[in-house]
């Protein structure tokens, strides 16, 4: 996967799309190029004891680090090669088996782009960007850790970070058109969720291995449905650049015009 996303809402808008009852953090700015290794916002779920009658659950909006760090992990660097986690392998994988049973987070974004290989040798890739039709954010199904920094003192030595769960993409011919596009633009698929298909996700506690699987599966079974509703267009060449960043990246662009990168 490329790993770029978009990330444009507002602290509220993203509340009340997810659910959450909580905003761990007080700021959140638009970023319409969004690398690992940046924070990004995640929607957890945490069991706590019930002082009455009130639900036991509470859904709070995280800033985590892009790029999971597992407990053991000598140093945030492992974050580096672990901002996706395969679905295929997520239960078995020492960086991921732990967290799929207990910590499972779902990943808000206004979109995702990705790099169509050219059809002729020595071109360049076109990028794409990849968005819901009805402008609402697509969740995806995510995990997470907190990582403890041994240099560090108090509260700073906790380091929250995440991952996202890709998939294989649709295979050539799909419909409706878009899971066709889908298929060609790259061979995985970052896993998006229903809202019914967040709720398990998130709300399930912690599991046994089976029904981690159990819980994988259902991501995975759904998110084509989900797909079904997006579109997917070219954009200019200039998101290439992490260095770039503004909403002018998510703005159509036909191939072949000159563009300043």
């Amino acid at each position: 996967m490329c790993g770029r996303y978009v990330i444009a809402r507002a602290i509220g808008d993203l509340m009340a799309a997810s659910g959450a009852d909580n905003a761990k953090f007080e700021e959140l700015r638009p970023d319409y190029n969004v690398a690992p290794t940046k924070n990004i916002p995640v929607v957890v779920e945490h069991y706590q004891e019930p002082r009455d009658t009130s639900t036991a659950w509470e859904r709070n909006l995280y800033l985590a680090r892009w790029g999971l760090v597992p407990s053991w992990a000598k140093d945030l660097s492992f974050g580096q090669r672990t901002f996706n986690a395969r679905a295929e392998t997520v239960v078995e994988k020492p960086s991921f088996r732990s967290a799929v049973k207990s910590r499972r987070a779902a990943i808000p974004v206004d979109g995702y782009y990705e790099w169509l290989a050219p059809q002729i040798k020595g071109e360049r890739k076109q990028p794409y960007y990849v968005r819901p039709k009805d402008g609402s954010p697509i969740f995806f199904a995510g995990l997470y850790e907190w990582w403890k920094d041994p240099a560090a003192q108090d509260d700073a030595a906790w380091v929250l970070s995440t991952t996202m769960l890709t998939g294989a993409s649709p295979e050539a011919g799909a419909q409706p058109a878009i899971l066709d596009d889908l298929s060609g633009l790259h061979h995985r698929l970052p896993l998006p969720m229903s809202s019914s298909t967040m709720n398990k996700w998130l709300s399930a506690g912690e599991v046994t291995k089976d029904e981690a699987v159990h819980l994988v599966d259902t991501v995975v079974a759904g998110a084509f449905d989900v797909a079904s509703e997006w579109e997917m267009y070219p954009v200019a060449p200039a998101v290439g650049s992490v260095a770039n960043n503004g909403p002018e990246l998510i703005e159509p662009f036909e191939p072949g015009q000159d563009t300043l990168l």
